[in-house]
Order: structure tokens, then C-alpha cells, then sequence
């Protein structure tokens, strides 16, 4: 009998869209061989009672290394991923500065091949700043580009060079460049004019409480961004992503422009499926995101089109943030940053939704694993459990209940990461194995600093 490097016996593996019970042959970081004989190897898990779902790929996270390391790094990020079974980050381009050239996106690719544990992959930033340097980027190994389609938040402006048009014209030019590298570009749609003028208004009126922020981003801001978007992209030929859809009407809008050819991807996140603007009340600042959340009826109207499949992806958008930043503006909330950690926190959520009877299995894996990986080019290396895929895997026990526990995490920004703390939920990680060795266990990282692989798509 073949001897393996890991075998993991007696589990309820993931396969083909069901739970089967088989073992799993691993060798050479691959998965060699899926097998109803039990299997012997240099190491052994014992899986019975468990349930093995492919590593999960996480395709919208901020690290912010380099330049803002104190808010994370990539080995804390990787940490809080491999918490939380990803076993792929899908890096966003928000560093100081963002990897709008080659040069930048391979400064941050060595700095991150020497802190990860687990694998990432990059967006590059594209804007019309940096009209020129997109092509080029574009053959650098990212994965995808990202855009915001506002002006750099104020004191933030060296995170957003190469990353911004929050010109109508100049959103077209950009399209009509970035459809030329057939790249995904994932778009902050926000109407920056409508945003900026509800602001104003909303100050003077001295309408400064959290659940203002949620009243100056009205989903009407969202919806004509994304209208525009689609447009654009139907016209252009360019490929879009819509990220962080916190709207019912814009995930219609992606699903018509789909039905019409037009290659658009609809992204959302738990924060949008978990949470309503009650959060916003009750944590304030600790609750902002952009955009951000919504009524209880949009909550429970964008569970129905996730389960009726208008949604292709769920990413976290870990957006971490210190402390002392969202207590910033003296009860201002137009002041602090938006953004929370969630890389964590993405697993246990979706499933305990499978075990309520919310989502279907098959369902999560495809959005948080399967199609994650295929949209950005990494099937079926990632998101699948398959021989000759990555050994990337991570063991649940289905019937565990846990509590999330901030203390626990190993972000940066724990100490922000206020909204799911103290939440009942299952499906919290016994194990993440990355390429066949174990990441993370009950509660302990066990891979050193850069053990995690850059993942590059070649152009």
C-alpha cells in the first residue's frame, strides 16, 4: 500500500457537490488519491464525525502592508485567515502605495512570500491617474484589478494613487483600457456626488449619529453606480466585478446585465447578510462599512437572491482598522474609517446558516471555495477537493456550536472586531491544511512565516 505524507481517515468529505465518506491521500502538497480503503501515512488524522470542505478562498481582503502595518501585516492577516479555513487570500490593492505597476505589485509579492501561511493572490489597482501602467500591470500575475469610483478619502490620499476615477468621462476611458488586459476589475460603486452632497446636508443639520451613515449612502447611490457600471461594461467589453453589493436592486441590475452577455460577477459579504442598521446603532462606528448596512427588509430580501444564485461570490471585505481610528470624530461617524475584520468569521457565519436551514451546503462551498477560484483563475488548483488539486482543506465538526471571540483572533485589529463577537455559531475550524500541511489547529497557527505560496496567473 502506498504510504502518503498526510491521510485523513473516516471524514465526511466534500465532493462533487455532496458529503461522502472517504479518506484522503495526500503527497507532494496535491491530493493524490480519494479512497474508500483506510490509508496509511507519515501523519494521520482521524476524521470521523467530521466534516472536510475544500480550503476556502477569500476574494476580497485588505492586509494594507506595506505602509500601514500597524492595522495588519500578511502574517497576521494569513493568521486570521487560516483561523478561519482560508486557505487563498485574494489580496485588494489598498498599500501605500497600491500596486498600480509591475515593480509595486512585485515589492508587495516578496513581502508577502516571506510572512504568509497561507496562499495569496493580488488585485492590482487601476486608475486613471495611472492610465499607462495598467497594460503593464496587467502582465505582472494579478489575478484581477480594483477601482474606486470616488476621490481618495481625505488624509488617505497615498493609499489611493492608481486607484480612483470618480470622473464619469475618465470611468470610461479607464474601461476601455482595462477590457484590453481581459481582466476582472472589481468596482466600488458608490455615487461619490450624491454621497458627498447627503454629507454636507447631513452635517449642517447636525445629523452626525452612526445611523447616518447609513442615511447619506442610500441604496439609490449604489444602484446608478452599478447601472453605470454595467452600462459601461456592455458598451466596453470590459469584465467587472460589482463588490460588496449591500442592495437587492443591484444584484438585479448584475443579473440582468448577465442574461445580455455583459461579463459582470456579483459579489456580497456576511456583513450584509447578517447584520441590518440596527448594528450601526448599536456599535457605531465599529459597524461602518462601505456601503453600508442596511433594513432589516433588504437583509432578508438579499438572503433570497443569494439562494435563488444572483450572487457568484461571498467575500469577507476584512477591512481592519485600530481601535483608536474608529473612535475618531468625537461621535462624528462621517469621521472614523469603514471597514471591519472579517476573514475570520466568513465560514462560521455561512455555515451556521446551512445548519439553520438558510443556505444549502453545496451553495456555500460554491460561493466561499468553488466559484471564487474559478472566477479568478485558480480552479481547480483551489476551491475544489479533487486529485491533482492543492491539498487545501479545512475539517469542521458540523454539530459543534462556539462562540466567536475576538480575543481569539490573530488580526491586528481584534480589538475592532466588535460586531459578531460573543455570537453563537458552528462550523469554527478544528483544522486548515494548506498543500497537505496543517496551518492552523484548535486554536494555534502551526506554519512559520512564509510558508504561504504567491499564486500568480500568467498573461
Amino acid at each position: 500500500m502506498e504510504q502518503y505524507d498526510l491521510a485523513i481517515n473516516y471524514g465526511d468529505v466534500f465532493l462533487n457537490g455532496q458529503l461522502v465518506n472517504c479518506n484522503i491521500g495526500i503527497k507532494d502538497e496535491k491530493i493524490a488519491t480519494l479512497s474508500k480503503e483506510v490509508l496509511r501515512a507519515e501523519k494521520i488524522i482521524d476524521a470521523k464525525g467530521k466534516m472536510v470542505l475544500p480550503g476556502t478562498v477569500d476574494p476580497h481582503v485588505h492586509i494594507r502592508a506595506p505602509g500601514n502595518e500597524y492595522r495588519e501585516t500578511f502574517l497576521t492577516g494569513t493568521e486570521e485567515a487560516a483561523l478561519g479555513g482560508v486557505t487563498t487570500v485574494l489580496e485588494m490593492p489598498i498599500s501605500s502605495p497600491p500596486p498600480y505597476s509591475p515593480e509595486i505589485v512585485q515589492n508587495r509579492m516578496s513581502i508577502a512570500a516571506k510572512e504568509a501561511v497561507v496562499d495569496v493572490a493580488f488585485f492590482g489597482a487601476a486608475g486613471i491617474d495611472q492610465k499607462d501602467s495598467v497594460i503593464p500591470c496587467s502582465q505582472s500575475g494579478i489575478v484581477a484589478f480594483k477601482t474606486f469610483l470616488h476621490e481618495a478619502p481625505e488624509g488617505r490620499e497615498k493609499e489611493f494613487i492608481g486607484l480612483t476615477a470618480p470622473d464619469t468621462g475618465d470611468q470610461y476611458e479607464l474601461m476601455e483600457i482595462l477590457a484590453k488586459t481581459g481582466l476582472i476589475t472589481a468596482f466600488h460603486a458608490e455615487n461619490n456626488d450624491m454621497i458627498k452632497k447627503n454629507i454636507a446636508r447631513l452635517r449642517k443639520e447636525g445629523k452626525t449619529s452612526p445611523i447616518y451613515h447609513e442615511r447619506s449612502r442610500p441604496p439609490v447611490t449604489e444602484i446608478e453606480t452599478t447601472a453605470k457600471v454595467l452600462l459601461f461594461a456592455e458598451k466596453t467589453g470590459a469584465k467587472v466585478e460589482i463588490a460588496h453589493i449591500s442592495t437587492p436592486e443591484a444584484a438585479e441590475l448584475v443579473k440582468e446585465a448577465k442574461e445580455k452577455g455583459v461579463p459582470a460577477i456579483a459579489e456580497t459579504c456576511p456583513h450584509y447578510l447578517f447584520l441590518n442598521e440596527q448594528a450601526l446603532i448599536e456599535h457605531g462606528a465599529f459597524a461602518k462599512c462601505n456601503p453600508p448596512v442596511r433594513s432589516e427588509a433588504e437583509r432578508e430580501k438579499m438572503w433570497e437572491y443569494l439562494t435563488r444564485g444572483y450572487f457568484d461570490i461571498v467575500g469577507s471585505d476584512h477591512a481592519p482598522y485600530t481601535k483608536e481610528e474608529k473612535e475618531k470624530g468625537n461621535g462624528d461617524i462621517f469621521v472614523p474609517p469603514a471597514g471591519f475584520p472579517g476573514l475570520s468569521t466568513r465560514l462560521p457565519l455561512m455555515f451556521t446558516a446551512v445548519k439553520e436551514g438558510k443556505l444549502k451546503l453545496a451553495m456555500m462551498v460554491q460561493l466561499i471555495c468553488e466559484n471564487p477560484a474559478r472566477i479568478f483563475g485558480l480552479y481547480p488548483q483551489k476551491g475544489v477537493i479533487l486529485p491533482g488539486s492543492d491539498a487545501d482543506l479545512v475539517i469542521i465538526d458540523p454539530d459543534k456550536k462556539g462562540k466567536i471571540d475576538k480575543d481569539k483572533m490573530f488580526t491586528k485589529c481584534k480589538d475592532s472586531a466588535l460586531v459578531y463577537d460573543g455570537w453563537e455559531v458552528y462550523g469554527q475550524p478544528e483544522q486548515t491544511i494548506v498543500r497537505g500541511i496543517v496551518v492552523y489547529e484548535h486554536g494555534q497557527i502551526k506554519a512559520n512565516p512564509g510558508f504561504g505560496k504567491i499564486l500568480k496567473i500568467e498573461k
